[in-house]
């Protein structure tokens, strides 16, 4: 079951990184989130409950089905409710200062999944920068962050998951970080893009407006 929810993750996080870049309507986004997130929390909770909760060998995984399975809902539930993203924000950064800490537990044992897990909480430490520092500025970025990102964390790692071909190798691990570096350099030059098209510029200036009313 983790590797469903990391599959079904990887098609969350590319159509949020699409609605955030003008490509998809955020509306249409908000939806898909509520359907995946509540889809992972509903596998976590039978993931725990097949074993009786007894083996804390699962928990780690568990862990990351609700943290991704909760960060999708509360994305659904503020675009739709127009909850004003701060408390997304908070939420954002505890999940990712969570994330660092099951990177390291992982790192000994399973040493691409502490690549991601450190790959997801910087995604995640992101949205707290922007959405709780008011650095609206980084809504291009995130947005390619997520959509470059999102296939080499989650989708090939959930299908290699699912074929029983999950790799423990460091050298792959290496390779897997440096690849998503590059893709966040990358990122990072198209963010700084100044021709984003004018849905992207509205929705950033929307997503401000939004921000500064909350306060």
């Amino acid at each position: 079951m983790p590797y469903l929810c990391l599959l079904l993750s990887g098609a969350a996080l590319l159509i949020n990184g699409l609605a955030m870049l003008g490509r998809i309507p955020l509306r249409d986004s908000a939806v898909f989130s509520l359907l995946i997130g509540t889809t992972q929390i509903a596998l976590g909770t039978i993931y725990v409950g097949a074993a009786g909760g007894s083996d804390p060998r699962l928990l780690p995984g568990a862990s990351g089905m609700f943290l991704f399975g909760l960060t999708y809902v509360y994305v659904g539930l503020d675009v739709l409710l127009q909850l004003g993203s701060k408390g997304l924000g908070w939420f954002s950064g505890l999940v990712g200062a969570f994330g660092m800490l099951l990177a390291t537990i992982s790192f000994s044992d399973d040493p691409l999944l502490s690549v991601l897990w450190l790959c997801w909480a910087f995604l995640w430490i992101l949205f707290f920068v922007r959405l709780v520092l008011g650095f609206e500025g980084l809504a291009p970025f995130v947005g390619w962050a997520l959509v470059l990102t999102s296939q080499v964390t989650a989708t090939i790692p959930a299908f290699m998951g699912l074929a029983g071909h999950w790799p423990y190798e460091r050298g792959i691990a290496m390779g897997t970080a440096a690849a998503v570096g590059v893709l966040l350099v990358v990122a990072g030059g198209l963010g700084r893009r100044k021709n984003q098209g004018p849905a992207a510029r509205a929705r950033w200036e929307a997503a401000g407006r939004r921000f500064r009313n909350s306060e």
